[in-house]
Order: structure tokens, then sequence, then C-alpha cells
């Protein structure tokens, strides 16, 4: 009879090198929201993966940054906090990008770490040569790692390795979650990480940056309808404008697609009603920031 094993697994790494996306493909589920843009993460998230011989509880991250609002604290306090106590660590890097002054001090913060460390080096399958090149000579200077694997998180490409890498340094254990259990999000948060998900998809660089979503309601109505309400919150009278858009265009296609993704989600029908308030400078608001979830001390 085969031993049965369970532990965390936190993922850290610099906004954009790809973490949510690894965590989404090791779960063949999608559990957190992805984009191109800086700082999409901004909670620690958990996303379960479980089978007959183990556990996984994987912990996306805020990408690593230097804080210029209370929201920004409260994202780096939460990164800092979901590396105490895991059972092993995966720093990411990038190999379309550089290799900055924020990846070595992540890297040199892992010395040290209580558990074993994965560098994971993601983007293979669209590499640039010279930042390739930079992280591999960075690399060798580091000599304390468990392991370093070269992956595409996004088809998939060395993530059997990694993974049977992680499953040699997770403790045997009972598992911590339900096995049908992929995440232990609220649904409220999963529903305003979908609707803000699409903002970052649809808007300029700087709006989605500045809003928060709170979900004001979700009930199951006649017929087995899920109504929803959720306000987005943004700083400035010229960002409601921008969200809104002409006749109201940009605001029903930011619904548009948030319904269709929480319809799979759910696997219900959705009814989603979206409202836009401007609340100035929230992200320096302690209020504002436990409203939406980023709760603080």
């Amino acid at each position: 009879m085969s031993l049965h094993k369970a532990g965390f697994v936190t993922i850290v790494g610099r906004p954009n090198v790809g973490k949510s996306t690894l965590m989404n493909y090791l779960l063949g589920q999608k559990v957190a929201i992805v984009s191109n843009k800086n700082q999409t993460t901004r909670n620690c998230i958990r996303g379960i993966l479980t089978e007959q011989d183990y556990q996984l509880v994987f912990m996306d991250t805020p990408g690593i940054h230097k804080p210029k609002n209370r929201l920004g604290e409260f994202m780096m306090k939460a990164q800092r906090e979901a590396v105490n106590g895991t059972d092993a660590i995966i720093a990411m890097l990038a190999a379309d990008d550089y290799f900055g002054l924020t990846d070595q001090k992540m890297l040199e913060n892992m010395k040290d770490a209580e558990c074993p460390v994965f560098v994971v080096v993601n983007k293979i399958d669209i590499a640039q040569e010279k930042y390739a090149a930079e992280i591999e000579n960075a690399l060798r200077g580091y000599d304390y790692f468990a392991g370093i694997f070269h992956v595409s998180a996004a088809t998939g490409e060395g993530t059997d390795k990694l993974l049977d890498a992680l499953l040699q340094v997770i403790p045997e254990g009972e598992s911590f979650f339900p096995e049908d259990i992929i995440s232990d999000s609220p649904e409220r948060f999963l529903v305003a990480e979908v609707v803000r998900e699409q903002m970052l998809t649809l808007l300029s660089e700087e709006v989605p940056h500045g809003v928060g979503v709170i979900v004001e309601q979700m009930a199951e109505r006649n017929g087995g309808t899920l109504y929803i309400r959720a306000d987005i919150l943004c700083e400035r009278q010229s960002h409601k404008g921008i969200i809104i858009g002409k006749g109201g265009s940009m605001l029903k296609q930011i619904g548009s697609m948030a319904r269709a993704e929480l319809e799979e989600l759910f696997e219900c029908r959705v009814y989603l009603e979206l409202f836009v308030k401007v609340r100035e400078n929230w992200r320096n608001s302690g209020s504002a920031l436990k409203q939406l979830g980023y709760f603080e001390e």
C-alpha cells in the first residue's frame, strides 16, 4: 500500500513571471486570474491538487514589488507570510525578460528558507536568448537550491518533472481538504476576481490597477439563475468614464465577458449587474481595503 503525502507549496516571484498560470496548469483548472499586466494577483490564492496518493496545496502569491500604497503593503505582507511554514517553495523567473535586482534579492533571500526551494525558469516557449543567458549566468552563483527547472506554464512543458520533484520533498500525511475541493476561496472572492480580470484584459494600463470589486449580493432566483450585484470602485471620475465607456459600451463588455466565465464556473445561468463608483484613494483606505477583503491588522 503506497504512502499518502500532503503539503503546501508556495509560489513566489516578481509580477508577470507566470505564477498564476503555473498553478492553473498544475491544477488542470483555472482558480487564479491571469493577465499580461503587473500585480494581477493581490491575495494569496490556494489551489488544491488532489490525487489518490497525494494532495498538494499551492499558494499563488502577489508579485514581489516595492509598495506604493497600503494595498501594496498588504500584498507584500501576504507574500511574506505565505513563505512561512510551507513545505516547499517555487521561486519563479521568466526567460522572456531581464534578470533584475528583484530576482537577485529573491534568490538570495531563499538561502535562509526552512524548506526546499526549487527555481523555476518559466516561459521557455517564448524565451529570448539574451535574457535566458542572463538567468543561466546568474544561477551559477547559487548552490543551495533543491533543483532548477525550465518550464512553460502555458503549454505544460517541463511541469511533470517539477511535480515529481515536489512530491519527493512533501511529507507524509493526510489530506487537508476534501478531494472535490480545488480552491478554498469564497465564492464572492472568485466573482470579484473574474470581474477584475475582464477589466485587466479590456482597459488601459493605468485604470485596472486602481479598481476594486465588491460583491454586494449573491442569491439564487427562480429558475436556478444566480443573481449577482457588484460595485466596481475606482479612484478618479475620469476612470469611471473609461470603465463605463460611450453609452455604457465598455461596462456592458466587461459584464458580458465576466458573466460567461461565471456561468462556466458555477455551471448555471448568471444575471450580473455592475455599478461603478468613485472612491478616491481607496488603496490607502483601511476601511475600503477591509471591505474589499484585504484584511489588515
